[in-house]
């Protein structure tokens, strides 16, 4: 059991849904990226995404390719990533960290390499957008050995079978993607993302998280009603591009969001 595995353990115990905010490595400056994620958990992170940069993140709407375009400009690759977990690391050996990117960075690493090197960094999570399940075996040895939790996505147009497929070979949580699009956009329709949540939940054993069209608090409680799990992306990444103290920001960004989920919770009276 990795830390992905004992925190969505504590929170169903405590029928709580989790929180996960997303944020894009070295923006909106390297310096700043560990003490954002400090404050990330201080205003009530359960799990944190931490982007990885790279050129073509085809997945990712405007505001996480400028942000993903300015980590790059700055030097900020897979290498100086690791970096970063391991530094929070010092101060914070109980939250999960996930990261979360595309396959060509892992890749040119070696499979073996990154999963050893992430392993030590403190990774507890690997989601790659661009690899499915189906072309996953290279890399689930890897991660297994060192007990890096491989996350699929499921989208709204995924097929039944295969949607009973990355039930089978998910590990840690599966992210269910809330529409077919990109990320931040704001096409949320809440009876449909339940629905599909309910029959994904029947199909896994993993717990189920929400994202990519959560823009705020109220669509952030909305969804803690019926999901183990909210993701908080885009939002956060360009009120972090806008602040002068990137930190600050995150946190005054998460704290209400942290209180809308758990009064949604309360309010319901128990998890879906």
């Amino acid at each position: 059991m990795n830390r992905i595995d004992r925190r969505f353990a504590a929170l169903r115990a405590a029928s709580r849904a989790g929180l996960i905010p997303f944020i894009t490595a070295g923006d909106p400056d390297p310096a700043s990226t560990v003490a954002v994620m400090h404050a990330l958990v201080a205003a009530g992170a359960d799990l944190i995404e931490l982007g990885v940069p790279f050129s073509d993140p085809m997945a990712d709407g405007p505001v996480i390719q400028r942000a993903s375009e300015r980590a790059l400009a700055r030097g900020v690759g897979l290498a100086r990533v690791l970096g970063m977990v391991r530094e929070f690391r010092e101060r914070d050996g109980d939250t999960p960290v996930v990261l979360m990117g595309y396959l060509n960075p892992v890749e040119i690493h070696g499979w073996e390499r990154f999963a050893s090197e992430a392993h030590a960094a403190g990774v507890d999570g690997l989601l790659l957008v661009d690899l499915p399940p189906e072309e996953a075996a290279e890399l689930r040895d890897p991660l297994a050995r060192h007990g890096i939790a491989q996350i699929f996505l499921v989208a709204p147009t995924t097929i039944a079978t295969r949607v009973a497929r990355i039930a089978a070979a998910a590990h840690g949580f599966v992210y269910y993607v809330s529409f077919a699009g990109i990320t931040g956009a704001d096409k949320l329709a809440l009876d449909d993302v339940a629905a599909r949540v309910a029959t994904l939940k029947r199909a896994t054993s993993v717990p189920v998280a929400v994202g990519f069209g959560v823009r705020d608090a109220t669509q952030a409680a909305a969804l803690a009603v019926f999901a183990d799990a909210v993701v908080i992306g885009s939002a956060l990444v360009e009120a972090l591009a806008a602040a002068d103290d990137a930190p600050s920001a995150a946190g005054r960004f998460l704290a209400p969001i942290r209180a809308a989920v758990d009064g949604a919770r309360r309010g319901a009276g128990s998890p879906a």
